[in-house]
Parts: structure tokens; sequence; C-alpha cells
């Protein structure tokens, strides 16, 4: 990076500082508890000398801490997948429930969007249906950061929420769905081959944008939607100015989608070599509940884990959420 002329091909600097950005990311945590311990140690042979209560205590709280640093760690580590490092797309479809389910799906969307603020990652929404009353049809938002897609993976599947209706004037209790789907962005290094312009594999749709009063959607016939006829997968983008600009994203979008989809297929052949299930993916069982009435709570049905809070959640408090996945898929990869 010090040597001249490093930022005359921008997008290429780029990427490297991003790649130099998560080589950081990794390594300073490590470095961190390496040199932890080193301090644990000597202060072990103080303690050797002056048993002292002062000393003791210093060393509890040393190994408390490095217990922390030592659980962030083991978690980077398990995501060791080579696209779990990309930024990603977080694909957000309403499901049964009417209305209620069109809102729950805008609060999915705005509950990724908290999360990723939290984490201070980029955010950019690529297209939105907005629903007749409330809420939306479906959505789909771009969200930057270094292993965005390691940590999100695990909420692709089936979401439901249970609560009394604010859409129904009986106010009854009303179970709503929403599909979540997440793919990892995908840099030049991964190609796919596609042919574009070949009417049996890509089917192109051109329609008028749209979004809510106040958004920034360009109100012409400029968003793209794409079909690969022979998997039957689809993408829409209309975030861009322009044809040209929205074509490009989604056919990127649509690569992505197919990569995503080689890789669940992969996963779900090895999965039946050993004899195990496949982990549950767009579509299927529920993966999680969000329960407002008559209890409150929040549960991932694969991991078990629950908590009594269903709204911070809803407010973008996923990590203990992400680290409860990761860690059942660990489990479930060595057997127990």
């Amino acid at each position: 990076m010090g040597n001249p002329g490093f930022w005359d091909h921008q997008e290429k600097a780029q990427a490297q500082v991003t790649e130099l950005k998560t080589l950081n990311g990794t390594l300073k945590p490590i470095n961190e508890l390496y040199s932890g311990s080193e301090d644990l140690a000597v202060l072990i042979e103080f303690a050797e000398a002056d048993d002292s209560p002062e000393t003791t205590s210093e060393i509890v709280q040393t190994v408390e801490r490095l217990q922390i640093q030592y659980d962030a760690v083991e978690l980077q580590a398990m995501l060791s997948a080579p696209e779990d490092a990309n930024s990603a797309y977080v694909a957000v479809q309403a499901g049964e429930g009417g209305t209620d389910a069109q809102d729950f799906a805008e609060m999915l969307v705005r509950m990724y969007q908290r999360w990723a603020e939290r984490r201070g990652f980029a955010t950019e929404l690529l297209d939105s249906s907005p629903a007749e009353e409330a809420g939306i049809h479906s959505a789909t938002l771009l969200i930057r950061g270094a292993y965005v897609y390691g940590l999100l993976k695990g909420v692709t599947g089936i979401h439901r929420l249970i609560r009394m209706s604010p859409f129904d004037s009986a106010h009854r209790r009303q179970t709503s769905f929403a599909a979540v789907d997440v793919t990892p962005e995908l840099d030049d290094s991964i190609s796919i081959e596609i042919e574009w312009d070949d009417p049996k594999t890509i089917r192109e749709d051109i329609c008028r944008a749209s979004g809510a009063g106040g958004q920034k959607v360009n109100k012409t016939d400029s968003a793209i939607r794409l079909t690969h006829l022979p998997s039957n997968a689809v993408v829409q983008c209309q975030n861009e100015r322009s044809q040209h600009q929205n074509r490009a994203l989604a056919r990127k979008m649509m690569i992505a989608k197919l990569y995503k989809m080689e890789l669940d297929k992969r996963e779900a052949e090895s999965a039946a070599r050993r004899g195990q299930k496949s982990r549950i993916g767009f579509g299927g069982e529920t993966i999680r509940s969000y329960v407002l009435h008559p209890e409150s709570y929040c549960k991932d049905n694969r991991s078990d884990y629950k908590t009594a809070h269903p709204l911070a959640a809803l407010d973008g408090d996923l990590d203990p959420w992400i680290e409860a996945y990761l860690r059942w898929c660990l489990r479930v990869s060595q057997g127990k």
C-alpha cells in the first residue's frame, strides 16, 4: 500500500484495503489472546511468591477476560469457508398472514439494518416492493462488511411472528410468516458461466421502480427483474438510476444466488453421505419464532436458544443468536 501508484487502480486498491482490514480483524484478537496468556503466566509466578487476596483476584479477573477473548477467537474460527468473509445480500419476503405478514417482513428488514448499524456495517436497500396497506411484499438489502455472510447465513429460512394484530379491529392474535434468504456478495474471482442473451436461460423483465413516500427511488421503467429459467431463481434491482446500472447489479446478484444454490446442494449431499439431516434452508420448516402474545419470548428451533426479549432481537440485538447458531453448527459437525 505504500508503493507509488497504489491508488491508480481504485477498485483493485480498495479490494486490497478491505483484505487488510479482514486480516487485521482476524489477527488482532489472536495477538491479544496470546499477549494476555503471557500476562497470566507472569501473574501466576507472582502468586507463587505472594498469595494475597489482591493477586488472586487479579488472576481471576484475567482468566475471565481471557475466556471472553478465547470465545470470540473460537467464534471467528468457525467462519472458515471462503465465502464467509464476504458481504451479503439479505432478501426478505412476506409469507402467509396477509397484512400482518407484510408488516412482519418490513420489521425483519429493519432488524437487519439495525444489526448492521450496531456492527458498523454499511447497508443499501437494493429493492423494495411496498404492500397496499402496510409493510412490504419483499425487499433486498446489501450489507457490506467483513464476515457479514458468515455471520448471517444461519438466518436463511422461515421466520414466524405471533402477536395481537394491530390490523385486526377485534385485536385478535395473529400468526404470520416471512422468509429470509442470505447470499454472499461475490468478487470477480468467482465466475459462473451464464448465457445472459439466451431466452431459454434468462428472462429479463423491465418494470417501473416503486417506493413508499419519501424514498429516493427513480420512478421510471428502470427496475430489472431476472429469472434463471433452469433453476427458477429470481432477483430484482431498482435502486440504481438507470436500466444499465440495475441490470449490471441484478446480474451480479443472480451469480451470487446461483453460487449459493450450488453450495446448498453440495452441503445437502455431504450431509446425506454422513447420514445427517441437512440444515434448514430457504423454505420448509420455521427456524425462528418471535412470540409477543400470550407469552413473550424468541426461540431458534435448531439450536434451541431462547430468550424472553423478542423485542430486543427485533431491534437488531442478534449477536447472541448468531453465536448460538454457529456453536450449534459446530456440535452438529462433531456429531454431538
